[in-house]
């Protein structure tokens, strides 16, 4: 995939990266590269564009709760700070947020006026996008609270299963604490045998029932469906204490939104899809509810996890969520633990409000559906009421993404090569190319003169010759200013059979006998 970024015009980035880029693909010998080998690029962001902004332009920044986002961007910049190597990062941040990181973990700020100082301090805002749009998108997620039970029972009868031990993924081994949540999953068959793993109906009518896979029962396959939306989930058991869930793998398949399909079949209209009206739509119909489930082929596959009521559940960043302040971003395109700043006017209080959400924001989660540059999900917390204000979104929201200081694409650019200055109009009109070959007439002889370029410059709605009566006078009067003659190509050199050489004799010297 190719890296297209746009920048603020006046930084002039666009031909610079298209100059340099040329010299990259066609670099010369060691010993005779160009003068600046080792220059570091701007940022390349698959399919998106960024621009630079000012901190005063950014809607909402200076009324935000700075102190809510340090504190978030702490909790991620743990793992980072503490890597003694880093490995090598190909996406655009690359491990430029270790040195804010390590900063930020000597610095324990109890006002928001500090903190803010410290994200204008060490980071540079960029407002960015997907190619050729000016707003990203944004939905929500939070953590399910349902009820369950150890056992199976007559009102508890529909599993929730533990990753199977004949699930492999390419590249990952059984002991991986978790598996990515993209790409081929295989089951084996035999010793060799590597065939896709099963799909949802398959698993739902008992392919892996038996196994003694079964960490809770849930009421019915509803509550799991959006426990696997989720991701996680808080499971009350009859006798009133929680089983804590959480992500650990899925069978392969691509998710497929059911809010999508009920949308396409006139079920329910666009604007009053929310994760709401889908489970009332199921509840009123058992049956097509049973049938619109297996459209999602995809499956999770979940682990218990050792936490506490008051615990928030981990991201893939592997650091406890902030409700309100973590988000699920293109893993493949970001870094854990970027601040993104996101604006927009969303259903929080009710479905038809529009209030106002400006909110720095912690990259600290991903998900299968989380695809862009500039798309976030974001995460509200636990139970019912952050599940509604969650479940209605699915709205434009614009972003602005915090880089590091190292990392400044303004600096970058300015010692990026710049192709030639193009010549001005008037130099251009003076000295039209014209290639004399190109415009001889197609009968011409090699011998024939070509025709001479006329001294009044041809219009869009002049007539051809050829369509003119032969009484017609050409008006010379109307040449308003003498135009130069146009530069004429050296003519080709003329091939010439190459001589043949007179054959040299070698004569060797014999010794004597």
């Amino acid at each position: 995939m190719v890296a297209v970024l746009s920048l603020a015009p006046s930084d002039g980035f666009a031909a610079q990266r298209s100059h340099a880029s040329h010299h990259a693909k066609h670099r010369l010998p060691a010993a005779r590269h160009l003068p600046y080998p080792q220059l570091a690029w701007p940022l390349e962001i698959s399919g998106g564009q960024y621009a630079p902004v000012a901190w005063a332009d950014i809607v909402g920044w200076r009324e935000d709760d700075h102190l809510a986002a340090y504190k978030a961007f702490r909790t991620s910049c743990k793992p980072i700070a503490a890597q003694r190597r880093p490995p090598a990062e190909p996406k655009a941040l690359g491990t430029s947020l270790r040195d804010p990181c390590r900063a930020a973990r000597a610095l324990d700020f109890a006002d928001g006026a500090r903190a803010k100082a410290f994200f204008e301090g060490h980071f540079l805002p960029l407002r960015i996008s997907r190619l050729g749009e000016a707003e990203g998108f944004v939905t929500g997620y939070y953590e399910p609270i349902i009820d369950g039970s150890r056992t199976q029972t007559d009102v508890y009868t529909v599993p929730v299963y533990r990753r199977p031990s004949n699930l492999f993924v390419r590249g990952t081994t059984q002991s991986s604490a978790g598996l990515p949540n993209k790409g081929q999953v295989f089951r084996k068959i035999g010793r060799r045998k590597l065939v896709p793993y099963y799909d949802r109906a398959e698993i739902e009518d008992g392919a892996i029932a038996g196994r003694g896979l079964e960490i809770v029962w849930l009421k019915n396959q509803t509550d799991l469906l959006f426990t696997q939306i989720q991701g996680s989930a808080r499971v009350r058991l009859e006798d009133g204490s929680t089983v804590r869930i959480n992500y650990d793998a899925h069978n392969g398949y691509s998710y497929t939104p059911v809010g999508r399909i009920l949308i396409e079949r006139n079920i329910i209209p666009r604007e009053q899809m929310s994760m709401q009206k889908i489970r009332e739509w199921m509840q009123q119909n058992p049956d097509g509810a049973n049938e619109l489930r297996r459209q999602n082929r995809s499956y999770v596959f979940f682990r218990e996890v050792n936490l506490s009521d008051k615990d928030e559940p981990s991201g893939a960043q592997g650091v406890p969520l902030t409700p309100g302040r973590s988000i699920a971003v293109d893993k493949a395109l970001h870094v854990y633990g970027t601040p993104f700043f996101i604006e927009g006017d969303l259903p929080i209080e009710s479905e038809q409000s529009k209030t106002p959400f400006r909110r720095l924001m912690i990259a600290q989660d991903t998900g299968s559906a989380i695809i862009g540059p500039a798309r976030a999900d974001l995460y509200f917390g636990a139970g019912a009421e952050a599940g509604k204000i969650s479940g209605r979104f699915r709205h434009n929201a614009r972003f602005v993404m915090l880089v590091p200081n190292s990392l400044d694409p303004s600096a970058r650019g300015r010692k990026m090569p710049v192709p030639d200055a193009r010549p001005s109009e008037k130099i251009a009109r003076l000295f039209p190319q014209v290639d004399p070959l190109k415009d001889q007439p197609k009968d011409g002889k090699a011998g024939a003169k070509p025709p001479e370029a006329s001294a009044t410059p041809a219009t869009k709605d002049a007539a051809p010759a050829t369509a003119q009566p032969s009484t017609a006078v050409a008006p010379a009067a109307t040449t308003s200013a003498a135009v130069a003659e146009p530069v004429p190509l050296p003519e080709a050199r003329p091939k010439v059979a190459p001589s043949p050489e007179p054959r040299r004799h070698r004569y060797r010297h014999r010794r004597g006998r």
